[in-house]
């Protein structure tokens, strides 16, 4: 993801949620010369933010359910996990965490 335009993120995010069966609708909600916010709709009736601002790097995947963040990732202070046991916590990443990460791990405990 380092390194893409707002453009190149979001049609990767938008091509990746339209093959997921998770996924029932992607809905840019907001975006900027530098960032954008996309939510996508899924299945179970919580959603996704997914947040990219392309200048500061900055980027995160949010599964919202009845108000509350459920399971997420961010590189806010380093790639991290918040784990759908407790998303409070911050679980450290060796690596970047792609969104195809994110949406495999997601589809998985949608299963």
């Amino acid at each position: 993801m380092a390194g893409m335009t707002v453009d190149e993120f979001e049609s990767h995010v938008v091509e990746i949620c339209s093959a997921s069966s998770a996924v029932g609708n992607i809905v840019n909600q907001n975006a900027g010369l530098d960032w954008f916010l996309v939510r996508a709709y899924l299945v179970d009736e919580s959603f996704i933010d997914i947040f990219y601002n392309q200048k500061s790097g900055k980027t995160s995947f949010a599964q919202i359910r009845d108000g509350r963040r459920v399971f997420a990732a961010d590189n806010r202070r380093g790639w991290h996990w918040h784990p759908r046991e407790d998303p409070s916590q911050h679980v450290a990443s060796e690596h970047e965490i792609t969104f195809e990460d994110f949406m495999a791990r997601l589809e998985n405990d949608l299963k």
